[in-house]
């Protein structure tokens, strides 16, 4: 079965090439394809640079297995995969391991999220992978949250192999999804033998940090990140992380809300 792996974080991230091993490992056919540089919370935009109406795309070794880097949007990205462009079209889509849950309402605002969503939109079965690695100190205003600033050393440390295996487990349950759900997946940074086990959770009402402008002058505002001040509710996606379990909630992509009434119309 042909995957075609990407993320928000790019190419050079560690959880990608994590993940896209972890399928490999499972007999999986997994393609790499994903942007040249970190496009955090860029949702669902597609958006690429051109050059004389092409898109120009650098082909990679990574680890051994085929990769693209490519100057756009995770779902751009997604979609050149779904026609084609990098080989016989996948027949699911894993985005991922993005650096910090993706969790709460926030997810709105997720390039990992959103290129799965993109997927499903288009009738491709997906999963969205991320890791809560993620504080208020080091989230960026860029992301919505959803990133996180760390050096190389301390990304390698980070228990990547416990969202990829809990991902890979979770195929199965994809698969006998409904169509057009997606499987949002978040594991906690523990070591595999420390993952209480794997949950399904709601989303929570607000994700892990909030933006807040601290400044604003002629011309300029400055933002920072402040860690979420709303109760936790039992249940929720960020609730169960916090208890040691990975949390999976199903998502669809966006649709008619054809149970709303408009009076005069």
């Amino acid at each position: 079965m042909r995957v075609l792996v990407t993320n928000d974080d790019g190419i050079d991230a560690v959880g990608i090439r994590v993940l896209a091993a972890a399928l490999a490992a499972r007999g999986f056919d997994p393609v790499v394809a994903a942007p040249r540089v970190d496009s955090s919370g860029t949702s669902a935009a597609l958006h690429a640079t051109e050059d004389d109406g092409r898109v120009l795309i650098e082909r990679r070794d990574l680890d051994g297995l085929v990769g693209y880097a490519i100057a756009g949007s995770p779902a751009y990205i997604t979609l050149l995969g779904l026609g084609g462009a990098f080989g016989a079209p996948p027949d699911l889509v894993f985005s991922g391991i993005n650096r910090g849950a993706n969790a709460g309402r926030a997810v709105l605002h997720s390039g990992t999220v959103g290129a799965a969503l993109t997927a499903s939109a288009a009738g491709c079965r997906a999963m969205a992978v991320s890791l809560d690695i993620l504080s208020a100190a080091a989230a960026t205003t860029a992301s919505g949250g959803a990133m996180v600033t760390m050096s190389p050393e301390d990304e390698a440390a980070r228990n990547w192999h416990t969202a990829a295996t809990t991902a890979v487990d979770l195929v199965d349950a994809l698969l006998a999804a409904p169509a057009g759900v997606v499987l949002n997946v978040n594991a906690p940074d523990l070591p595999a033998d420390r993952l209480r086990g794997v949950r399904r959770a709601t989303l929570a009402a607000f994700g892990q940090v909030a933006m807040t402008v601290v400044e604003s002058g002629e011309g300029y505002v400055r933002t920072a990140q402040r860690q979420s001040e709303q109760e936790l509710l039992a249940g929720t996606d960020l609730a169960v992380l916090g208890e040691g379990y990975a949390a999976v909630t199903p998502l669809r992509a966006l649709g008619e809300a054809s149970d709303v009434r408009l009076p005069g119309l």
